[in-house]
């Protein structure tokens, strides 16, 4: 993208001059190029080779306080699309929020946070992973069959220009490889998989290891139980748990608590996890998934301590959520082809002093839980109600799988409850250890 860069950034200047002649008050335009490649495989068998190039161009406008955005290749013509735009603001309903960030705010200084490899894959050398992913985890004694594996690799890069001034770019690189394994023989089958996702194609974890492991969790879920229902100690798997955490991300969203749609919203300042515990945003940090040198409205944002000793300091914020609620944009927008909003971007949550073997040996008796289905947390009441499945915990230990039971509480009350494992993982954007949250209701058979 860099050879393209000065391009990129005269077409956003172009646009935002085409919107102004088209009577526009104020206006800001983002150019996303995208490029990707993958391979997936079944069986042995090669069952995709993808490749894909985009380029997209948004363009947002104001006339007095009315916003419309609108989105098209960048080779459409400026002036009809600008004047587009107008058009369906002018007709839109008046919204006091709406605006560009304030000059002030916007980045002075891009930092290279080293998000960007240049490695190149070929689609042999996909496949060949792919292939490595499975065989691996056809090779775990119980796995029957390969639901399929994935390798794959892409590129994105942002152009954004504003008419208050700001011009920047930002790019960044993904390499991926994803394996699932199916175990055991018809109504007996079990299925479970694993991944890594890095920004850096030297950082992936080996394909055998990924495929091992992904044939391990598939055939250790063979045969389970089914539990009585009753009140469990519950603990969460690192992928359980960062979902967990998304939920109170969700609910500090600025938007959600303007909407007034968050069991948070009048919880500011008061005790939201146990005491100790810091939620922590941070964009800037070097060669992490969710960062960003500046955010979807050109403003930099810090360090963000979203919860502190478990107390609620700060909403997720852009420009137009923070008017309403009377405060200051945090640099928490995030851009699409719809518009902007709010969202976070390298969370991580306060590790504890118990590795999760540790945690698991003190809870003694209860559920670990690997995996939660559907979508039952209520971000309104804060009601929660999932179906699950995962291990009892025994004297201490992993023990026989279990399924097909629901987990039950309210979201506040479990937040209040957890404690967290040392085992924090940095590939993820949101870095959340092994949880444990106390006793809760468990309906089985």
């Amino acid at each position: 993208m860099n050879d393209d860069i000065g391009r990129l950034e005269e077409t956003g200047q172009r646009l935002i001059e085409a919107a102004r002649r088209a009577g526009a008050h104020a206006a800001d335009a983002a150019v996303v190029r995208s490029r990707s490649q993958s391979a997936q495989v079944r069986l042995g068998k090669v069952e995709g080779l993808e490749s894909s190039e985009s380029d997209d161009l948004s363009l947002r406008v104001f006339v007095g306080r009315r916003v419309a955005t609108v989105s098209a290749d960048p080779r459409a013509d400026m002036d009809r699309l600008a004047e587009r735009a107008v058009a369906m603001a002018r007709v839109s309903p008046e919204d006091p929020y709406a605006g560009l960030a304030d000059p002030a705010l916007l980045a002075a200084d891009r930092p290279d946070l080293d998000l960007f490899d240049p490695t190149e894959i070929s689609g042999e050398g996909l496949v060949e992973t792919a292939r490595a992913l499975e065989e691996a985890a056809l090779g775990v004694p119980g796995v029957t069959r390969s639901g399929s594996a994935s390798a794959g690799f892409g590129a994105t890069g942002l152009v954004l220009v504003t008419s208050t001034g700001f011009s920047g770019w930002r790019r960044r690189s993904g390499f991926s490889r994803s394996v699932s394994a199916v175990a055991g023989e018809g109504t007996g089958m079990e299925r479970d998989y694993d991944f890594d996702s890095r920004i850096h194609a030297a950082d992936l974890e080996g394909a055998a290891a990924i495929g091992r492991r992904a044939g391990e969790r598939a055939a250790r879920r063979l045969d389970p139980g089914k539990l009585a229902t009753g009140r469990y100690a519950i603990v969460l798997d690192p992928r359980v748990s960062r979902g967990l955490i998304g939920s109170l991300l969700g609910a500090v969203n600025g938007a959600a608590i303007a909407r007034g749609t968050s069991f948070l919203k009048d919880r500011m300042g008061r005790r939201v996890l146990p005491a100790g515990l810091d939620l922590v945003d941070e964009p800037r940090l070097p060669r992490r998934a969710g960062s960003r040198p500046f955010d979807g409205e050109g403003v930099a944002g810090e360090r963000l301590a979203l919860v502190e000793d478990g107390v609620l300091r700060h909403w997720l914020l852009d420009s137009a959520t923070a008017r309403e609620l009377g405060l200051a944009t945090n640099g928490r927008a995030s851009r699409s082809s719809a518009g902007v909003s709010p969202s976070a971007t390298n969370v991580s949550l306060t590790p504890g002093a118990l590795s999760p073997e540790a945690l698991l040996r003190d809870t003694h008796e209860g559920i670990y839980v690997t995996e939660m289905i559907g979508s039952g947390a209520n971000l309104v009441t804060g009601d929660y109600s999932r179906g699950a499945s995962g291990f009892r915990i025994r004297d201490g230990a992993l023990a026989e799988p279990v399924s097909e039971f629901t987990v039950a509480g309210n979201l506040a009350d479990m937040l209040l409850a957890i404690e967290p494992a040392d085992d924090m993982d940095e590939r993820f954007s949101v870095v959340v250890p092994t949880l444990r949250i106390g006793e809760m209701t468990v309906a089985g058979r």
